[in-house]
């Protein structure tokens, strides 16, 4: 048998991979079955630790950089090529689910074992990351290792954020024995995948096992005010009232509307909405809501905005009420290298499993990781598109079928000696 056809057969341990994030879900697990493992926390050092413990078992090299992220690298051929890197986070939610996140790490370790399984030398190093703070739940900025590591912000940024009890992250990080010598960024990356559940609804609406990636979803976040005057219900006639309200409401209604104006990537939700007093009997004084436009350029999500914003100004000039909106922040679109696209397409092709291009609406460390090297994802169906939550699932076979395109996707980028 040539070592083509040998590589063509290859599938990894789909219970192993299994059983790994069933024994990771029992640090933190919680009654409902889900996983509460905020970042830098006791409970986030023994998953490192296990996580860690695993890799070595494997033979990899273990390196953590001075934000706390975490490299197991599988030795290469040739150790001067940068890794093909694969990876995720391994904190959650308060009320988070086993596999977001906790499978793109776990689906690198089971693509080592398996290639020890085999015997397999690849050409250039194979690594694994796990990423401090994606989540955000407990410290401000999300992905805060990964855009550490891409120079998004600063290490002294991330070092001073704190969390509810005014804890800060270098202090967590040292708690917990998490502060490594490598300076964030010095480790160059020869391409990179993720791995990851959809966190939405379209593959399993579709009846479809792997998501090509084709990028992440441009977002903008505005908060918008509408200043009026608070009176009371009764005396105050129709005609001379000055309701906030009821001029937020069609403008809250538009953002909607202008994501169906913008097919088929468009993203438009208002999730935030304050009124002022809030009173049963008194007409409302001041309106403050939130606006979250995405879409999958920059220029679309910029077009939705000012769709909004044209709407703001005219319903300010006819009503005489103010009209505030104000950007809080932005994010932009992230396109994946094709050739990382294309290899995750070639893989779950050659693997026999149905496949289709979708777009990412959330974020996630590819986003940064995109800007330093080739990068691209691989989605599966989460059981009705639900995450963030304690409900969170997956099916097996669907774990595996996203951990064999993985395997496959990054022998093809790291090269294997044949």
């Amino acid at each position: 048998m040539n070592t083509a056809t040998t590589i063509d057969s290859l599938r990894i341990n789909g219970e192993r991979l299994w059983d790994s994030l069933m024994q990771l879900a029992q640090i933190g697990a919680t009654p409902k079955g889900g996983v509460c493992r905020l970042t830098l926390t006791d409970l986030d050092k023994q998953g490192r630790d296990l996580v860690i413990g695993w890799a070595i078992d494997a033979g990899m090299r273990i390196t953590i950089d001075q934000i706390g992220n975490g490299f197991m690298r599988r030795a290469g051929r040739n150790n001067a090529l940068p890794p093909i890197m694969t990876g995720s986070h391994i904190d959650t939610q308060p009320t988070g689910g086993k596999f977001d996140g906790n499978y793109g790490v776990l689906a690198g370790i089971e693509v080592v074992r398996t290639l020890n399984d085999h015997g397999i030398e690849t050409e250039a190093p194979i690594e694994v990351a796990f990423w401090t703070n994606e989540e955000g739940s407990r410290f401000v900025p999300v992905m805060m290792g990964s855009g550490v590591f891409a120079k998004a912000f600063t290490l002294a940024h991330a070092y001073a954020a704190t969390d509810t009890e005014g804890k800060t992250v270098k202090d967590e990080l040292a708690r917990i024995g998490y502060i490594g010598e490598q300076e964030p960024g010095d480790h160059p990356i020869g391409a990179y995948f993720e791995t990851h559940i959809e966190q939405g609804p379209v593959l399993e609406d579709n009846d479809t096992t792997i998501g090509v990636v084709q990028g992440v979803l441009g977002i903008r976040w505005f908060d918008c005010t509408v200043t009026g005057m608070e009176a009371h219900a009764g005396p105050t006639p129709m005609a001379l009232r000055k309701d906030a309200l009821q001029v937020a409401t069609p403008l809250m209604q538009d953002v909607v509307a202008a994501a169906r104006r913008h097919p088929p990537h468009g993203r438009g939700t208002v999730g935030m909405v304050q009124v002022f007093p809030n009173s049963r009997n008194v007409i409302p004084g001041r309106v403050k809501f939130s606006i979250d436009l995405r879409n999958s350029t920059d220029e679309l999500v910029d077009e939705m905005a000012d769709e909004v914003k044209a709407l703001a100004a005219r319903l300010s000039a006819e009503s005489g009420l103010g009209i505030q909106i104000e950007q809080v922040s932005s994010y932009p679109a992230q396109v994946f290298h094709p050739d990382c696209v294309d290899a995750v397409a070639r893989a779950a092709h050659k693997l026999g499993y149905s496949n289709m291009p979708v777009v990412s609406g959330a974020g996630h460390d590819a986003v940064y990781m995109a800007n330093l090297a080739p990068s691209g994802m691989i989605f599966i169906p989460c059981k009705d598109g639900i995450s963030h939550n304690e409900i969170e699932d997956a099916k097996p076979e669907h774990l595996t079928a996203g951990c064999n395109v993985l395997l496959h996707a990054m022998l093809e980028r790291a090269g294997v000696v044949g």
